[in-house]
């Protein structure tokens, strides 16, 4: 029958001090964490990080070497084929059967999930719905595109509406408008199942995920709300204003606007004038600020600007650091770590 999540009340996905080893080398080293139930994951690293590696080990596919993962309680080490029953997986390379057709390959593997025949023609209909599938579904799988393929990895892994779904790069070989049904269809799946995403899109792991762990040389480098991460990382926000006027009176209606925003020392000059020159009040100027918060100031700085005469603004704009910023910053301190002098190999 379906696939469904036991009544217990653990989260979804506890991992705990987790290590796989291979010879000599951990390519996981002593991660853990935890995923709520109905709550969406994006899991990033750079190549070789450890991801697949731990994907296959929280699936059941794959032992540890030491270490702990339950998916809603279970002990995967010693109950994967129980495990296996309440997750959907998407391999990075999905196998599939070249000589299938699509509704045949997802009506066998629908069968093999006990989904109870009558129920599963409906059900697939609505996966190749979801999918954008209906149109090849009749189509056999060895000649269909990448991008074909990759969907109908997506409808298998979501056929049994598993309590638990994890996807390495599902949208991989994909053009934007199958990201965007991807996106829409994972999005979905919020508040109903725990969904983990692999990913090197990150706008699409911003887009559609409540928290991102990232793990680089097989150890969690950093996890939280996108951002709550760009504050650890990036520090402060910044907003960009080409004004003109008296900027000496600039200070005081910042204070009116936020206590927090600060004027940058750094204003750009006028060319041909000299650097220690007062900036012509007739002329735009670059404007600096930053400010620790991380709401929204852009309405109350253009609305106080507006209101005063002294001032003439020409545009503001918010400098908003992506997940891509995030990723590089907390890779880049966890090499920097490693390599530094005297740390541990």
């Amino acid at each position: 029958m379906t696939a469904r999540a036991p009544d217990a009340t653990p989260p979804a996905i506890e991992v705990i001090n987790l290590v796989k080893a291979y010879g000599g080398l951990a390519a996981v080293n002593d991660i853990s964490f935890t995923v709520e139930r109905g709550e969406i994951l994006g899991f990033l690293g750079p190549n070789g990080a450890g991801k697949s590696t731990t994907m296959r080990i929280l699936t059941g596919y794959l032992p540890a070497t030491k270490g702990t993962v339950r998916i809603f309680g279970i002990p995967v080490a010693s109950r994967s084929e129980e495990v296996k029953r309440i997750i959907g997986y998407m391999p990075e390379n999905n196998p599939l059967p070249e000589d299938m057709r699509v509704s045949e390959y997802l009506y066998y593997r629908g069968r093999l999930k006990e989904i109870p025949r009558s129920k599963l023609g409906s059900r697939l209909d609505e996966v190749l719905e979801l999918c954008d599938l209906t149109r090849v579904r009749h189509r056999i799988m060895g000649q269909l595109s990448k991008g074909n393929r990759q969907r109908v990895g997506i409808a298998e892994a979501i056929l049994a509406e598993p309590p638990v779904i994890i996807m390495d790069e599902p949208t991989i070989g994909l053009d934007p408008h199958q990201i965007l049904i991807v996106r829409d269809l994972i999005s979905s799946l919020r508040g109903r199942m725990t969904v983990i995403i692999s990913s090197h899109i990150l706008p699409e792991i911003e887009m559609t995920c409540d928290r991102v762990l990232i793990i680089n040389r097989g150890r969690v480098v950093a996890q939280g709300t996108p951002n709550a991460l760009r504050r650890e990382f990036l520090g402060q926000s910044r907003y960009e204003l080409e004004i003109a006027g008296d900027l000496s009176g600039l200070p005081d209606l910042l204070r009116g606007v936020d206590a927090s925003l600060r004027l940058e020392p750094a204003v750009s000059h006028s060319p041909g004038r000299r650097v220690d020159e007062a900036p012509d009040p007739a002329v735009f100027q670059r404007v600096l600020l930053t400010t620790d918060r991380d709401d929204e100031l852009g309405d109350a700085l253009l609305h106080a600007l507006a209101a005063d005469s002294r001032f003439r603004l020409r545009s503001l704009t918010r400098a908003h650091p992506s997940l891509e910023d995030v990723f590089l910053a907390a890779t880049k301190r966890s090499w920097d770590v490693v390599d530094a002098p005297g740390a541990r190999k």
